[in-house]
């Protein structure tokens, strides 16, 4: 067993974990963060997308000993005394979901794109997002999503 400490959501988190247990594993199993989503377990869907120390990863290719020391924004981690985070409201907002399984994913790397760039143009959107995949909606309402969140005018 390896002793981590880490921070999750603005928590502060101390466990013993098997050195080979992926983040994504600690996150829903050790800590109950199931909007962390498993969606292919080979890093290629991006459901499982968190934020770790501010930058999007695929927490399942992450080890949770890796984030010793760290802070993880989980999508739990977003909403703000009640208030959904912004890009959390314009997927609200822009119906970006169908299914919903690969929107934590989603909203997580979208976030990380606006942090990066803050006024993504649709080609720069799409290519910003294309290592999560969503498989109901086309990406039409996710673009249109992360435009609202960046505060550019959407047409409907």
């Amino acid at each position: 067993m390896a002793r981590i400490e880490v921070t999750v959501d603005g928590a502060q988190v101390s466990d013993d974990v098997e050195p080979r247990m992926l983040l994504v594993q600690y996150l829903r199993e050790k800590l109950g963060k199931t909007g962390t989503v498993i969606g292919c377990d080979t890093s290629n869907c991006g459901a499982c997308t968190v934020h770790l120390d501010g930058r999007s990863v695929k927490s399942c290719n992450v080890l949770a000993v890796q984030a010793d020391g760290h802070e993880v924004t989980t999508i739990e981690g977003l909403a703000t005394d009640g208030e959904l985070h912004p890009m959390q409201a314009a997927f609200h907002e822009c119906h970006a979901l169908q299914c919903g399984f690969c929107t934590p994913g989603m909203i997580m790397q979208s976030i990380d794109l606006l942090n990066d760039n803050p006024k993504p143009d649709e080609k720069q959107i799409r290519e910003g997002i294309e290592g999560n995949l969503c498989r109901c909606t086309g990406y039409h309402n996710i673009v249109r999503a992360v435009q609202t969140a960046s505060g550019q005018e959407v047409g409907k």
